[in-house]
């Protein structure tokens, strides 16, 4: 197991990033970028992320302390003054409490981070590599507010706080990867992010295999940086023509803890592996998010769901790490999804068809093709269907037989 680093001043929703990763990568040659998209938007993606595929978020700080509502509790109730919020403080806590209050209860007490990465490793991870969240803007900070009335044609809080915080977390923390938020009120040019990314990519302690995501300010987001994030649970309908990725929340409701969650509102296990499908399917890497307890408790909830990924990774990961989409990503059913690695094509279904017999439309046969079931040995018996593609028979087992519950992984060799 690769080593585990944690810690960070995080400020404005404090998120731990872990990226589960596979293969070492270097740049080789190194160039030098200039401060400009242009030239910054050239420099190619470290191979070590788009391998991975699959990724663990962790929201986790102050606002896991009062734990109700969402990670946005401090803007709900001081920057909206939503009556709710201040209902829930006044309910549950002495007059004058401030946000800062909860500062000292956030004890992480039960924090055992050689726990959290067996458990993450057990969730799929090959190696694990270290990220972090970083929030360009502070709600409140009076820096970042006295820039915003001046319309963002000042940088002080810029030059003040965001900035040398972000130095200091690449030089302390050499971070794999730096996930970037909090640009929506500003352009790049006000946070000085292209200044800043050529460092990273020149001269930065990780210049050789850091990735960065997609949000530098207002302007950035689906259009500049490394990686796409586009927007919060972004999922394409078609394949993208640059690296992108969906990240999305275990809790459905909430990216941090929260009291109150029930089940309903947890997404179920065949709900997550599809979503993790269809992502990988379409060239993306799939970020799930947990929300650990003010003490550092992963609830068993949370961990079930990891365990089941990392259950059904060890039978179909061959068609998820290091793959790449193939020239047809889905069938129009939109139940069968494809990927490939070199020469093998793999068609993960997620309903078994009624019949035994599962086709498909896409693939060309040879005379050398051969199909088999990720998870069992033989291989199975297939057809060709006169309108064109393939049929195959699946083994005739019980459910409790199979090799997974949901999304049956087919690996063809010699298809075209």
């Amino acid at each position: 197991m690769k080593s585990w680093a944690v810690g960070a001043r995080l400020p404005l929703l404090p998120r731990l990033l872990l990226v589960l990763g596979a293969a070492e990568w270097a740049l080789g040659a190194q160039r030098r970028y200039t401060p400009d998209w242009p030239s910054l938007d050239s420099r190619p993606l470290p191979d070590w992320f788009d391998q991975a595929k699959f990724g663990v978020f962790v929201h986790w700080g102050v606002f896991s302390v009062p734990a109700w509502g969402s990670e946005w509790f401090w803007w709900h109730w001081k920057g909206e003054g939503s009556p709710q919020y201040q209902r829930f403080m006044s309910d549950n806590y002495p007059p004058g409490f401030s946000y800062a209050d909860f500062g000292p209860l956030f004890t992480a007490r039960f924090f055992l981070p050689e726990g959290w990465a067996d458990l993450f490793q057990a969730a799929g991870a090959k190696n694990i590599r270290y990220g972090l969240y970083h929030s360009l803007f502070e709600w409140f900070h009076p820096l970042y507010l006295l820039d915003k009335k001046n319309g963002f044609k000042t940088q002080y809080f810029v030059f003040g706080k965001t900035m040398p915080e972000l130095y200091e977390l690449v030089n302390r923390y050499k971070p794999d990867l730096i996930w970037s938020d909090g640009d929506w009120e500003s352009p790049d040019s006000y946070w000085n992010s292209t200044d800043f990314l050529s460092w990273l990519y020149n001269d930065s302690p990780v210049k050789d295999e850091v990735v960065v995501n997609d949000r530098w300010g207002f302007n950035c987001s689906c259009h500049h940086g490394g990686y796409y994030n586009c927007e919060d649970k972004f999922q394409p309908s078609s394949l993208p023509n640059h690296k992108w990725e969906m990240c999305t929340s275990i809790d459905k409701r909430s990216w941090g803890y929260r009291r109150t969650m029930s089940i309903s509102e947890v997404a179920s296990e065949s709900e997550i592996i599809s979503e993790l499908v269809q992502t990988v399917s379409l060239g993306g890497n799939y970020l799930l998010n947990i929300g650990p307890t003010k003490d550092g408790l992963i609830l068993p909830i949370f961990q079930e769901r990891l365990l089941a990924v990392g259950k059904w990774l060890s039978i179909s990961g061959e068609a998820i790490y290091a793959s790449k989409p193939w020239r047809v990503q889905l069938e129009k059913n939109e139940s069968v999804w494809y990927t490939s690695k070199e020469s093998a094509v793999y068609a993960i279904f997620l309903k078994w068809p009624e019949n035994g017999v599962l086709s498909l439309k896409s693939p060309k046969t040879t005379s050398a093709t051969q199909v088999t079931m990720l998870g069992i040995q033989k291989d199975l018996k297939w057809s060709t269907n006169p309108p064109g593609g393939l049929l195959i028979y699946l083994p005739q087992l019980p459910p409790s037989a199979l090799p997974v519950e949901f999304a049956w992984t087919i690996k063809m060799m010699g298809v075209e």
